[in-house]
């Protein structure tokens, strides 16, 4: 693994502040964050629709989670800093970036968590997005399961005091997502699988259903 600056101690101190201080914000609401399994190897995958996503996700697990995010955060010094402290790393974004996929199979190899959003951009109105292939070409490759992860609220447009829902679908292998040989389409069609999960879970969050 290439060097690595992240501190666990300083993940589980930040994990905690910032989920006090966010409560008030947010007033944050989980569903089946407990029934996730405290160790093994998981890619936690997910919808994007702000900022505060990867710290909400973390805040509802005791395991930490180490997530992908796009290089031009951490153009910012201080923020690069900071994201790579709490264990992210830098993607480059529709570019083959074999380093950080590697990084990322390193990362789970190690007995980690890896946190990824599938959509591969944030949602600007909140409705689900086409999903990208990267998650569950990882869990194939590496032979882990995926817990689906769905984000989302209920006021009509997103602002800063709105209500967020994170629900955590239960595990699921690359085999039941139909994925044996491994390739593009069965990439896809995986890929497709997972945001259905996420969907269900989406819709009885945001519906109230």
């Amino acid at each position: 693994m290439k060097k690595d600056k992240y501190n666990r101690k300083f993940y589980t101190l930040m994990k905690h502040l910032v989920g006090v201080i966010l409560w008030p914000v947010y007033r944050f609401k989980y569903t089946n964050a407990k029934k996730i399994p405290k160790e093994g190897r998981y890619i936690f995958a997910g919808n994007h629709i702000s900022a505060t996503d990867a710290i909400l996700v973390g805040v509802g697990q005791k395991r930490p989670i180490r997530f992908m995010a796009k290089i031009e955060l951490f153009n910012n010094p201080f923020v690069g800093w900071l994201l790579t402290k709490l264990g992210a790393f830098p993607v480059n974004r529709g570019k083959g970036d074999w380093d950080s996929i590697n990084f990322a199979k390193e990362i789970i190899d190690s007995g980690e968590s890896l946190g990824i959003f599938i959509e591969g951009t944030r949602s600007k109105t909140g409705e689900l997005l086409r999903p990208k292939s990267g998650a569950v070409m990882i869990a194939h490759q590496m032979d882990c399961k995926i817990v689906p992860v769905s984000i989302t609220y209920r006021t009509k447009k997103l602002h800063l005091f709105s209500r967020r829902y994170i629900s955590f679908g239960e595990p699921v292998s690359v085999e039941e997502l139909g994925i044996t040989s491994g390739g593009p389409r069965e990439y896809r069609e995986a890929s497709r699988q997972l945001m259905e999960k996420i969907r269900v879970m989406w819709e009885k969050d945001k519906y109230g259903n």
